[in-house]
């Protein structure tokens, strides 16, 4: 099968990539700088509809991550990756005669701030979801799945914080916080939050691919299905990377103000650098995720054989 995948120099875009290679895919890839994948590659911006055009041109399916995913930054960036990024992918598939889309979104498209158990997955809702990558990504998951028509399959699938080497997103900078002595555990630190390792995420996207067509038109999570509490998490991260674990423990509500008072302190001064706390991340801590949708009519998240070691992976990969 000829698959574009966009995003893959980040750590689910490339692992994605090469489990497609590896399983003798002609894989293409699009994203700003070089990947240094053995494979065919387009350099360029994901919104910019003829770089898009034609690194689809003549590809079966269109696996499409690329995504701005900082925890902060300016609204109009967000818009920039994440909305007309989408738009320009869509526009390239129709008119590349692509029948296939995956769609990578995210499970906070759909979260208002309220734990969520048992529950499937809701529709993306801009107007409920919580910060500007959420409510970009609800744009867009909403953009892909009304495309979704007789020669157009489009799948959306929503990995829940997707972690593993070469992780700059959560594990990188819970660690560093760490080292710093500026982890406390946000709540209780009972709070469950589910996660799902990189490899099982890279799996179900490739089974996505294969699955879309008989599967198209709705959005599905993919998760470990292991929720543990918080606290646990941070702790086996922290003592996995050497470093000491949480300190102290702060109210949700507090944390939840701290992390606005800097976000705006943020945007007011310009920085670039990582605010310390955002409203984001303590969401993202204290979301109760479980018993979700997982890739159900018949996938049942066998993918690769796999069964995305549900029971078996226990956060005991690469140490844990």
């Amino acid at each position: 099968m000829r698959v574009l995948v966009t995003g893959a120099s980040g750590m689910l875009g490339r692992a994605t990539a090469t489990a497609l290679l590896e399983r003798g895919d002609e894989v293409t890839v699009l994203q700003r700088r070089p990947s240094g994948l053995p494979c065919g590659e387009v350099l360029g911006d994901v919104a910019d509809p003829a770089v898009v055009r034609r690194a689809a041109r003549g590809q079966d399916a269109v696996l499409h991550l690329a995504a701005k995913v900082d925890v902060t930054g300016r609204r109009a960036d967000y818009a920039h990756a994440n909305i007309d990024g989408t738009r320009a992918v869509l526009d390239a598939c129709r008119a590349g005669g692509v029948g296939r889309l995956v769609h990578v979104s995210s499970p906070s498209v759909a979260h208002a701030g309220t734990a969520l158990t048992g529950v499937g997955a809701g529709p993306a809702d801009p107007a409920s979801a919580r910060g500007h990558y959420s409510r970009s990504k609800a744009v867009a998951e909403l953009d892909a799945l009304a495309a979704d028509s007789a020669s157009l399959a489009v799948l959306a699938i929503r990995p829940h914080l997707v972690w593993g080497p070469g992780d700059t997103q959560l594990v990188a900078r819970i660690v560093e916080r760490a080292r710093a002595g500026r982890l406390p555990v946000i709540g209780s630190g009972a709070a469950l939050i589910d996660t799902t390792y990189v490899d099982n995420a890279a799996a179900a996207l490739v089974a996505g691919v294969d699955a879309c067509g008989p599967v198209h038109g709705e959005a599905l999570v993919v998760s470990n299905g292991e929720p543990r509490p918080v606290a646990e998490v941070l702790g086996r991260l922290c003592r996995a990377a050497g470093v000491p674990g949480p300190r102290g423990r702060v109210p949700f509500g507090a944390a939840y103000v701290a992390g606005a008072v800097i976000e705006g302190a943020w945007a007011v001064t310009r920085r670039r650098s990582v605010p310390p706390l955002t409203r984001f991340l303590v969401d993202g801590l204290e979301l109760i995720i479980g018993g979700l949708k997982l890739l159900v009519h018949g996938l049942q998240l066998l993918v690769g054989g796999l069964e995305l070691l549900i029971g078996g992976l226990q956060l005991l990969h690469r140490g844990l």
